[in-house]
């Protein structure tokens, strides 16, 4: 992957691992400057020592989407060390595994949900992504430039049996991203939606029930987002906002639109 990103700031919510750790090994490769965030830990550590080993321009950031105050003090360290920020992120969240963890082989009925386990699910994948924007959206203004990505799933997943609350969470998520793109596009800041187009191997999905998962569904690698998500960081996709884009129908987009 060539070094199209130089001089790009970019920061990813819940990127020690799964979809975030794929996506920021991408923007690394690309040659952006990024601070992989989660709620801290080994994970985050061992990450980020990882890609500077790789010669790679990675910082660790902890950060809770659940709590205004962290996100907050991310906007704070960004501006202080960085001036700016070009890209941000939003993927941290949780799974169906948080309130049935045998959600894809038993599906669990809504009325079955706990009520902690339901607000705890809405708290991190919608408030969350909330927090995260509305922290950083100031500095983007300021800039008169910036790209928002939230990260999102299948229209399918919203409607599935047994999928409360995720799939309620994302429904919700699409519906602030598209608002969040009118709010800042005379700011010139750019929202966009990017999902990977089905399950991803990530740790989403038990362990314990991986293999019962493999036998009825084909699981996509997180990889699969590198490319497009360099390409919504990039200038290539100046003007570009709003947008809905499925990782494994990236090459289909693009060819849609003239870009490929």
């Amino acid at each position: 992957m060539s070094k199209k990103l130089s001089g790009v700031h970019a920061l990813v919510t819940g990127a020690s691992s799964g979809l975030g750790y794929a996506m920021a090994e991408a923007l690394l490769e690309a040659g952006a400057t990024v601070a992989l965030t989660s709620r801290g830990g080994s994970k985050l550590h061992e990450a980020v020592a990882a890609f500077k080993q790789k010669g790679y321009d990675a910082y660790g950031l902890s950060l809770d989407v659940r709590s205004e105050q962290s996100a907050q003090e991310a906007a704070q360290w960004v501006t202080k060390e960085w001036g700016k920020l070009d890209v941000l992120v939003n993927n941290a969240g949780i799974g169906m595994r948080t309130v049935n963890p045998r959600f894809l082989v038993e599906p669990q009925p809504f009325y079955k949900v706990k009520p902690e386990g339901f607000r705890d699910l809405i708290d991190t994948n919608v408030t969350g992504y909330f927090l995260v924007a509305r922290a950083f959206a100031p500095l983007m203004i300021e800039q008169r430039k910036g790209r928002i990505i939230n990260i999102s799933m299948n229209y399918e997943t919203m409607k599935r049996k047994g999928f409360v609350p995720y799939g309620p969470s994302r429904a919700a998520t699409e519906s602030l991203s598209f608002i969040m793109a009118e709010d800042l596009k005379e700011y010139g800041v750019a929202v966009n939606m990017l999902l990977p187009g089905g399950a991803t191997v990530t740790g989403m999905i038990p362990d314990e029930i991986k293999q019962e998962i493999e036998k009825q569904f084909s699981l996509i690698d997180p990889r699969v987002m590198g490319e497009p998500i360099v390409f919504l960081a990039s200038d290539t996709s100046e003007g570009i906002t709003g947008e809905r884009i499925v990782a494994i129908e990236f090459d289909k987009w693009l060819k849609e639109r003239g870009l490929y």
